[in-house]
């Protein structure tokens, strides 16, 4: 055990003095975010709507427009859609509407909006949206029916869900659980590429340099192989931590510096409209959730999937030599599960109780994904507990059954050389009596 971590801390330490670690996990999150500060900034500041001049002759919109972020309709007096053009080719205006007052709005008489240049297909669809709402208004007016009557007709009763234990289940808390599965699933697909693959290109390195001959003179083969899979894994979970702090912090900076971004910030303009009432509703929504559960669920299948991925990564890193496609065609079978499991995390996040995404929740090649997608959901609501300490259990399986194959891989890839490996031979590696 302390040749472990020796090497272990080796692998660590190597890693997290280098240069390239301090660049990636500090200097890059923090050059992101000064792009994306950037980018909001201009869009707030540099953005600039369209200015419209409508000729009303048909006194449709009794001189009002509701202006958008896109659009500033101007009310002016003009007998000819002519003398609306020059004044958009003299740069008054940047576009015009002319309404005659022959037109029949109940009829497929259509209004027409000419610009000087293009309009933007966002700024299309607001436009659009604004002046439907005022003929509607009219329309209703003219067939007698206020407003009020239509949206009384159209108002939707809420049916409200909660599950047979009586907890509730609204739409809120569904959608937070959709986010949280979506996000934690994605993280640790993430954290199973990245670092798996930094275990191979570790071995791979050590191999073809034939410093590996050196250290396992001293060292057995698997203590080698957990060495480097616990080390790296150390460097993954520090790296992880930075980002959460600087994600955190940095969002916090920019909302300290640049007040108000928070109103170009996604969501931001819905969640400036809300009362204090949909706030509070919001809070108890997330008091809901389990969070002690996920952040530990989380916790877990990071760990269990980054170690039972990072013996078969290791495994392969141990058999290539110096050819990097052999590592592509090796690390195909290895792949495919993981990206299986994002597929069948897609159906989970929206259906978490169907055979599928239990199936997925249990296999532990796909359970570190799949699972957390389910446990956003509510535990024991859609996940019993026989079903998480099933998975869990099968996890740690898989792990011990993945490094006692990936040891017995290694320990023959990792002095094999000049021989171009099948996954075929590996497969012998594996099962061969000592």
């Amino acid at each position: 055990m302390n040749k472990i971590l020796l090497i272990a801390r080796r692998e660590f330490l190597t890693r997290v003095q280098k240069k390239t670690f301090l660049l990636t996990t500090i200097l890059l999150p923090l050059i992101i975010f000064g792009f994306y500060a950037m980018i909001i900034y201009f869009s707030v500041h540099g953005g600039s709507s369209v200015n419209i001049a409508v000729a009303d002759n048909a006194h449709i919109f009794d001189d009002s427009i509701s202006k958008t972020d896109d659009a500033n309709f101007s009310f002016v007096k003009a007998n000819s859609a002519e003398e609306l053009r020059q004044q958009v080719t003299a740069g008054k205006y940047d576009g015009y509407i002319f309404v005659p007052a022959s037109i029949d709005i109940a009829g497929k008489d259509s209004i027409q909006l000419v610009s000087a240049k293009s309009i933007g297909l966002i700024s299309r669809g607001s436009i659009q949206d604004v002046i439907n709402n005022k003929l509607e208004e009219k329309r209703m007016l003219a067939l007698n029916i206020s407003k009020a009557q239509l949206d009384s007709v159209h108002r939707k009763n809420e049916i409200k869900f909660s599950t047979i234990s009586g907890s509730e289940d609204s739409d809120a808390k569904a959608g937070i659980s959709y986010v949280v599965g979506m996000i934690s699933g994605f993280l640790i697909y993430i954290i199973l590429f990245i670092y798996g693959t930094m275990v191979m290109r570790g071995v791979m390195e050590e191999k073809v340099s034939r410093i590996a001959e050196v250290i396992v003179s001293s060292v057995k083969p698997f203590q080698l192989m957990m060495g480097k899979i616990i080390g790296i894994g150390a460097v993954g979970l520090v790296q992880f931590l930075i980002w959460i702090v600087l994600v955190v912090g940095t969002r916090v900076l920019l909302f300290s510096i640049f007040p108000e971004l928070s109103g170009a910030m996604p969501g931001a303009s819905a969640a400036q409209q809300v009362q204090a009432s949909d706030v509070a509703s919001a809070m108890h929504t997330l008091g809901q959730i389990n969070w002690p559960m996920i952040i530990g669920c989380f916790i877990f299948y990071f760990l269990g999937g980054y170690l039972l991925y990072s013996s078969l990564f290791a495994a392969v890193g141990s058999a290539v030599n110096e050819d990097p496609q052999d590592a592509q065609s090796l690390t195909l079978p290895i792949i495919m599960p993981i990206i299986f499991a994002i597929v069948i995390m897609m159906k989970a996040v929206n259906d978490p109780s169907s055979g599928l995404a239990i199936f997925g929740s249990l296999f532990p090649l796909t359970s570190p994904i799949v699972m957390m997608a389910r446990i956003a959901h509510g535990v024991p609501d859609t996940v019993p507990y026989w079903q998480l300490i099933t998975s869990m259990l099968l996890l740690i399986l898989g792990f011990l059954g993945t490094t006692w194959v990936a040891a017995k891989i290694y320990r023959t890839g990792i002095l094999l050389y000049g021989k171009k490996v099948t996954p075929k031979e590996m497969w012998k590696w594996a099962f061969r009596k000592n």
